[in-house]
């Protein structure tokens, strides 16, 4: 049986999308001829402190040559190279999205994120990423080749089939509560909807970024929305199932994703999606499943929200789409397959 240590900083049970894509894979791996374990990293990626990176350092440094190491991006991208040097086993870099283009980060910081990271991933024998999108965007950046690149997309849970509202509209926002998720688009855009029967949840985790939570608090109190938006925080699994079950529309102007699990999420419990054509979006979200628009426009997405409440016809059709566009989409065994093909060519 291949032997293979997936390294992964801070809390492997995190609820965002990187974090579960780790859990589901590494579950699945051994029915696939995969010896696999998990390497907890320190936690503070991608900003780590110097003693995170002294520990990560001796961490991957004790992974023998006889184990394929899988490395999650959230760490690998910001690793020196003398720490990479150190590195006896094979390696492979998961990637989720570039670091780099990250929401909020200043010009300086991108650049350096970028030139970190690839630098790094040149020192993988193989990528694994999670979209097409992704995969052109280190063409376009110039990360490869090398080394030579896979799509794994993450796999997607068949759900229960939301039966709509007779009353009013449920609208479900689905990710962690950071800049790049555009929620203060969102909140603009139910600004200018105050007058339509809706209420929105927004789910997902309120620590990552304290500051932007404080400030969307801030927002929904100002256009005075208190009894109308609610924030969630971080739920379980089957608790945002359930959500979603109960839900009318998905709606997340994010504005950068490397695939959006949420939104294949939300598809397979036929939600019609109203989102920004942004990163792997487009080619998550076919048209039969959702409204697009253009990134930071919180008119245009008010626009297509206000058109989904008001027009039942228009909202069945595209929840019809999405719910049959997410019976297509790869299982989680698929993935599996995906990436134990990947960990067995670079052992062999």
């Amino acid at each position: 049986m291949t032997k293979a240590c997936f390294a992964i900083p801070g809390d492997l049970h995190t609820p965002t999308g990187g974090y579960v894509y780790d859990r589901q894979v590494m579950a699945l791996l051994p029915s696939r001829g995969v010896d696999v374990r998990h390497l907890p990293l320190p936690d503070g990626f991608p900003f780590p402190s110097k003693a995170a990176l002294e520990d990560t350092g001796r961490l991957l440094a004790g992974v023998p040559a006889q184990e394929v190491l899988v490395i999650d991006g959230l760490a690998l991208g910001v690793l020196p190279p003398a720490l990479l040097e150190q590195i006896a086993a094979p390696l492979i870099a998961l990637l989720h999205h570039p670091l780099g283009l990250e929401t909020g980060l200043n010009p300086e910081q991108s650049a350096g994120l970028l030139a970190s990271e690839k630098a790094a991933v040149a020192r993988a024998r193989h990528v694994i990423v999670t979209s097409q999108t992704t995969a052109r965007t280190l063409r376009d950046l110039s990360f490869a080749p090398p080394p030579p690149v896979t799509v794994a997309v993450p796999g997607v849970e068949r759900g229960r089939r939301a039966p709509g509202n007779a009353n009013g509209l449920e609208i479900i926002s689905v990710g962690s509560v950071v800049p790049r998720k555009g929620y203060d688009i969102l909140i603009a855009a139910l600004a200018r909807l105050r007058d339509e029967p809706w209420r929105c949840t927004i789910v997902g985790g309120l620590d990552r970024d304290p500051a932007c939570a404080a400030k969307l608090r801030d927002q929904v109190s100002n256009v005075r929305l208190e009894d109308r938006v609610s924030f969630a925080g971080t739920l379980r699994s089957d608790a945002i199932s359930a959500l979603l079950g109960k839900a009318d529309i998905f709606a997340l102007p994010s504005r950068y994703e490397g695939y959006g699990m949420a939104f294949a999420e939300a598809m397979a419990h036929g939600l019609p999606v109203v989102a920004a054509r942004a990163g792997a979006v487009p080619g998550t979200v076919p048209p039969e499943a959702g409204l697009l628009v253009a990134p930071d426009d919180d008119r245009a997405f008010a626009d297509a929200l206000g058109l989904l409440m008001r027009d039942t016809a228009l909202r069945r059709r595209l929840a019809d789409g999405a719910w049959y566009h997410a019976q297509t989409l790869p299982r989680w065994e698929d993935t599996a397959d995906i990436v134990a093909g990947v960990i067995g060519q670079v052992a062999a």
